[in-house]
């Protein structure tokens, strides 16, 4: 019998878990020679969630880790991965923004296909705000064109893994993890399934567009260094600039006898040559923070509780 692990990172998602555990039980109850593994992860959740999951625990025999503060999604993807023991493993969102109905054609896929992995894709970004989904589609074309590391657009950390893909994401301990990079970094063919957007069946997203930014950054940051480049060309670019332009003025200064007056004009080059040592210094310290976090080798998560493991 095929052992599949679903992980599922929670953080303040108690008005989903019922209508998401009712929903995921349906699914399971029709896929007879599976047997599933539920891990959920509370990820330092400040209303119900834990209190919930520990009633699911009694009722439906999942499994549970919670954290003793937010560590954040990637942390308790993390988590989730390390205490999978079935032969396949996934990550689902307890909002049913990741529709459980996927799970029979995503292990079909890895079964019967000869795929070692399945994930799961938006063909829409329908019920998102306009500016958001304009970023979005933004930045996958950027880090797709300065990364070697190619992502899908629209794919979603709802995605099903072999045994040695869990393994393969299991060996790198980084501490600046961005699970989207990682999946497609290690390799493994993998089967996209597309599906429309679904939105979600209670409470509030926690990604602001703040979030979002800052988590884009962390993705650019941990898979080209393409920035570095970038703050290395625009110095070139200025100072053969500032050459061309000395040559200038003293070629006019020593024909006309007329250097270059005004003071606007002066104070306009200055602010603009210190933004671009600034922006670069920015770039060389979001390079350097990464770095320091992740010599400071600090765990990524601690757990607060957890719920025994199952006699096999």
């Amino acid at each position: 019998m095929t052992t599949v692990s679903l992980i599922v990172p929670c953080y303040n998602e108690s008005a989903a878990l019922r209508p998401f555990m009712a929903e995921l039980r349906r699914v399971l109850d029709t896929m007879a020679d599976v047997k599933a593994e539920v891990i959920f992860v509370n990820d330092g959740s400040r209303d119900d969630t834990l209190s919930i999951i520990r009633e699911l625990a009694q009722q439906e025999g999942v499994r549970y880790v919670s954290f003793s503060r937010n560590f954040g999604k990637e942390a308790a993807m993390l988590a989730g991965f390390s205490r999978a023991s079935g032969d396949y493993a996934a990550v689902m969102d307890a909002d049913l923004q990741d529709p459980p109905a996927l799970l029979p054609e995503l292990l079909k896929a890895v079964r019967e296909e000869g795929y070692d992995c399945a994930g799961t894709r938006r063909v829409n970004r329908k019920g998102e705000p306009p500016i958001r989904s304009f970023f979005a589609r933004c930045f996958y074309r950027l880090i797709n064109m300065v990364s070697d590391t190619k992502l899908v657009d629209g794919a979603r950390d709802y995605k099903l893994l072999c045994r040695p893909a869990v393994d393969a994401l299991l060996s790198m301990p980084e501490v600046c993890r961005f699970s989207k990079g990682l999946y497609e970094w290690i390799g493994f063919r993998t089967k996209w399934i597309e599906f429309e957007n679904v939105e979600r069946i209670a409470g509030e997203t926690k990604w602001s567009f703040r979030k979002l930014f800052s988590y884009s950054l962390e993705g650019i940051v941990a898979f080209t260094t393409a920035p570095l480049s970038l703050a290395a060309f625009l110095g070139l670019f200025f100072m053969v600039g500032a050459g061309v332009g000395i040559i200038f003025i003293i070629i006019r200064e020593l024909v006309y006898h007329c250097s270059v007056g005004g003071w606007a004009s002066l104070v306009c080059i200055i602010l603009l040559l210190s933004g671009v040592q600034l922006f670069c210094l920015g770039i060389f310290g979001r390079y350097l923070s990464k770095t320091y976090l992740e010599v400071k080798r600090r765990p990524h998560f601690i757990v607060a509780e957890e719920s025994p493991r199952s006699p096999e």
